[in-house]
């Protein structure tokens, strides 16, 4: 009987060369139990488990609510100022989560990253999930506070909400992707994420109206914090969830979808950038951790 010699390109390739995004969502068993692992380890322990998924946004929006609302007098300012406020925090906490959470989430997988080989970007990708699913309570929270302030679907306000959705969920993840990898060779990046947070909760129209910018800043400046996709994206979840409760006497930033659509193409590219950086840099991440 004759053997065949085995050819090196006849269908054989390096592992991980098939890797990817593509092979992360084509193994949604293994991503399935990476987003349960995460969720039962942050829980461990905990007697509300899930509970404080709503009790932590309460808790940050009755501090906010309190001390800029009611101190510092917004609330007067503001109609219905709680619903206005959550609707930014609410798309804000899901990007700094995602950040923050797929930063760490090559390193606090380290055992996994040196011993088996999975497509690198579950990691991240679980992470930015388990974000997701705590983004949902707080948006119910935000469509029964809005019902109670004359909201009512249309149209408009699910193309709003949606496009400014998209932003966040697409540049969180773009940036977590690059951020995961930088900080497995880097580690002082975790450091400078956890500065962001702070920063990135004062840097969109969330506590105060995006006019305040426009009268107390000079004009190069408004036109920055204005190219700033977060801002687009916060200003979309107004539109959609807390002006149709309004008497309409609110304006908007100019040219609020088209900057909008830039943004999300800003974001397309964030997300491509960060994925060729992590596909590039994952192949020295065992020896690295």
């Amino acid at each position: 009987m004759t053997v065949t010699p085995l050819r090196a390109d006849a269908g054989l390739r390096p592992p991980g060369r098939d890797g990817g995004l593509r092979r992360t969502f084509r193994s949604k068993y293994l991503l399935r139990l990476l987003v349960r692992r995460e969720l039962r380890a942050r829980y461990k322990g905990s007697l509300l488990g899930l509970g404080w998924s709503y009790v932590r946004p309460a808790v940050h929006f009755a501090v906010y609510f309190y001390v800029i609302g009611v101190f510092l007098g917004l609330d007067q300012l503001i109609e219905h100022f709680p619903v206005y406020l959550f609707s930014g925090m609410v798309l804000i906490n899901l990007f700094t989560e995602t950040l923050h959470s797929a930063t760490r989430s090559v390193t606090g997988n380290a055992a996994l990253v040196r011993k088996v080989f999975l497509p690198r970007e579950l990691f991240p990708t679980a992470s930015a999930l388990v974000s997701l699913v705590h983004f949902l309570p707080g948006l119910t929270i935000l469509l029964g506070a809005s019902v109670a302030t004359g909201w009512r679907p249309s149209p408009g306000s699910a193309a709003a909400a949606l496009l400014g959705f998209a932003i966040i969920a697409v540049l969180g993840l773009g940036l977590g992707l690059l951020c995961a990898a930088v900080n497995v060779f880097f580690r002082d990046l975790e450091q400078v994420v956890d500065i962001l947070m702070i920063v990135i909760t004062w840097s969109v129209p969330m506590i105060y109206p995006w006019t305040h910018v426009r009268e107390h800043a000079p004009g190069w400046v408004l036109d920055v914090y204005l190219a700033n996709p977060l801002v687009s994206a916060v200003s979309l979840f107004q539109r959609a969830f807390w002006f149709p409760g309004t008497g309409g006497d609110f304006a908007f930033p100019p040219d609020l979808y088209a900057r909008a659509g830039i943004s999300l193409a800003v974001s397309l590219l964030v997300f491509a950038a960060g994925h060729a950086a992590f596909a590039r840099m994952q192949k020295r991440f065992a020896q690295e951790l």
